[in-house]
């Protein structure tokens, strides 16, 4: 280590580090500058943001959107943003979130986005880790949540609201209008001379970790993180220029989150993408109607989005005519069958193509699919019902794999790299090794390249616990790689149940094939660290409240079926756990007595389950910000109900 720089690893906001150039990643560094710069050789004329203003669509050109983004650049600096002191931002998807973004880093400043459902004091810890000197939110909601903590918050100079005006006039709040007029003091010049001085290698956005246990950990991704992986990981998922085909994405999943954040924000100007802003009540509801109204060419959604895409078809479809509803049936069985005999087969048997045409096509129009020809999915495991299902649709779900502290994407599922159940194959550039493997070939995911984060902000023991002396990111999770490269995640290595016996159990395996068994089932929680045996908690499918998104009492269609199909007549959550309904809780004790008969050995058995009254929510804190289950929260939230499934043991 001849100079501080050359460390692979940091934990100052300021500092920097050296760069994983090697040969099988040789490409030259650059900023998050030079590479607008170049779109706008490309691309300057074409839409890059489309949003919606009283009912109607307007769009920003890649020329308006490169000097809006100086001008929030010149504004921040006005308000007296420090280097390597961050702009926090707290509000939903919108351009002005993507302009005071991109702002921010060629002011010097690094990007903090927080998830707008963060209390008071997850945004306080956040912004005093990070030394927010500016605040940037949409309604007055978020802005009442910073003024209650504003004291605390030493670095804090100035808030700036876009989507409604501030209550009354507040000193140090600004209107987007007025900060950006503030800007028009600060000379063109003096910005250039900021943006010169930048590094490929210098901290320029902060993603908090949603940490299940403890303090979120502020991931820092360097220039060089961004603007590599904005151009390999999405070249990897097949993302085209805009000189080939100018891709539509519609971008609704929090940006404080790093999937959306590298996708949406980032890749879109690497390539000259389109961006159309969802409503905020898209997760309640409206992403179908903007999805129909933009027709993106590509789309990504968490597990969460894309059951609920499939939990509304189904709705419809038992809702329609016998006929119609026959037909689908039959178009899904034939195109899934095709689809899962020959996956990678252009030659379509006739039926196939007679099903998408008469129905899949009209199918995928009304959800806003036509155009679509490239889905994701990442963030969170994927059941197998899911998948098959928009199989059973000629929709293909493209997996990701990739943490924040990788930049989002370290594999990569394409057209050309497909493999049902597999996340992809790695980055082109990027590596992987598995350590520790066991006799069946899974061992801890090690990944190494330009995606791999700086550090964390503050943290020195932790990213000494992440980053091994060679610069290898162990990530915490277990899978393992077949013959052709393609990576099969197994779970969370701190998820390994290990029995009172000492049997290892990989939880994941066992819930989702529980899931499988009974389709009412919608979340599935398996127990059993130092224990003597297995036992699971269990919720039943519902609607969701339009307005809050939380679970209602209302079983789904999918669900009352399934009461219908085992001779029950329930409806709702209640009638089925507070009665204890005979007949469902006997047909979920057949179907778990099923999964046990094709666990590998006896410690793999459930022996013991409950029901619970209501499902997982992200209220409940059941769920995170992206919907990935809050293991250690169920544990201790269910605590009485665990313990009674162990209590007769003792006595």
């Amino acid at each position: 280590m001849n100079s501080p720089e050359e460390a692979l690893w940091t934990t100052r906001a300021d500092g920097r580090v050296h760069l994983r150039i090697d040969p099988s990643c040789p490409q030259t560094p650059y900023t998050v500058h030079r590479m607008f710069c170049e779109a706008l050789d490309k691309y300057g004329d074409l839409s890059a943001l489309g949003f919606k203003r009283q009912g109607m669509w307007e769009h920003i050109s890649y020329n308006q959107y490169y000097l809006l983004a100086r001008k929030a650049a010149k504004g921040f600096l006005k308000l007296g943003l420090e280097r390597a002191h961050s702009v926090a931002i707290l509000g939903f998807n919108s351009p002005e979130w993507f302009f005071s973004a991109v702002g921010t880093v060629f002011a010097g400043g690094i990007v903090t986005g927080i998830y707008t459902t963060s209390s008071p004091e997850a945004c306080r810890y956040i912004a005093h880790d990070c030394r927010a000197n500016i605040i940037v939110v949409d309604t007055q909601k978020q802005l009442e949540k910073i003024l209650k903590i504003w004291k605390n918050l030493p670095h804090l100079k100035a808030v700036v609201i876009f989507q409604e005006p501030p209550p009354t006039k507040m000193a140090n709040v600004y209107t987007m209008e007025e900060f950006m007029d503030l800007g028009n003091e600060v000379t063109e010049e003096a910005l250039d001379t900021i943006i010169n001085a930048q590094q490929p290698n210098q901290c320029c956005v902060l993603v908090y970790t949603s940490g299940t246990t403890g303090n979120p950990k502020g991931v820092m991704l360097s220039q060089d993180n961004i603007t590599w992986t904005a151009h390999y990981g999405s070249q990897a998922g097949d993302i085209q220029p805009a000189e080939v085909q100018q891709e539509v994405v519609v971008s609704y999943l929090p940006l404080s989150h790093i999937a959306a954040q590298i996708y949406d924000l980032w890749t879109g100007i690497q390539w000259g993408a389109q961006v159309c802003f969802a409503e905020t009540d898209a997760l309640k509801g409206s992403l179908v109607n903007t999805l129909r109204e933009v027709e993106p060419t590509s789309h990504m959604g968490v597990p969460r989005v894309w059951e609920k895409i499939m939990e509304r078809i189904q709705e419809v479809a038992a809702q329609s005519g016998f006929i119609r509803r026959k037909m689908l049936l039959w178009a899904m069985s034939v195109t899934l069958e095709q689809n899962l005999t020959c996956p990678s087969s252009d030659l379509k048997p006739f039926t196939t193509r007679l099903a998408d045409y008469l129905v899949l096509a009209k199918v995928r129009q009304a959800l806003g699919f036509a155009k679509c020809q490239k889905n994701f999915y990442g963030g969170a495991p994927m059941t197998a019902e899911t998948q098959h299902f928009f199989l059973g649709l000629n929709i293909r779900l493209y997996a990701g794999y990739g943490l924040s502290e990788t930049s989002g994407p370290h594999f990569m599922s394409s057209p050309y790299n497909y493999r049902l159940y597999s996340s992809g194959k790695v980055v082109p550039g990027c590596r992987v090794k598995l350590v520790n493997e066991d006799a069946e070939g899974i061992g801890e995911i090690c990944l190494w390249g330009r995606t791999i984060f700086m550090g964390y902000l503050n943290m020195e023991d932790k990213t000494c616990e992440a980053i091994d002396a060679d610069g290898w990111l162990h990530t915490g999770d277990s899978g393992h790689l077949d013959a052709d490269g393609f990576l099969y995640i197994t779970g969370r290595l701190k998820e390994l149940i290990i029995t009172a016996g000492g049997e290892n159990v990989p939880p994941v395996p066992i819930e989702e094939a529980v899931k499988t068994e009974l389709p009412i089932i919608s979340n599935a929680v398996l127990i059993g660290d130092q224990r003597k045996f297995l036992s699971m908690l269990l919720t039943l499918k519902c609607t969701l409240d339009p307005d809050t998104s939380d679970p209602t009492d209302n079983l789904t269609e999918q669900a009352v079926e399934f009461c219908q199909r085992v001779g029950s007549k329930a409806a709702t959550v209640s009638e089925v756990v507070g009665k204890k309904d005979e007949a469902v809780y006997q047909a979920i004790e057949e179907g778990i007595q099923r999964v046990n008969m094709n666990a590998a050995a006896r410690p793999y058995h459930i022996q013991k389950w409950a029901v619970l009254e209501r499902d997982f929510s992200i209220s409940g804190g059941e769920l995170g910000p992206t919907m990935k289950l809050k293991r250690l929260t169920v544990l201790e939230k269910y605590k009485d109900i665990i313990d009674s499934f162990y209590q007769e043991q003792k006595k």
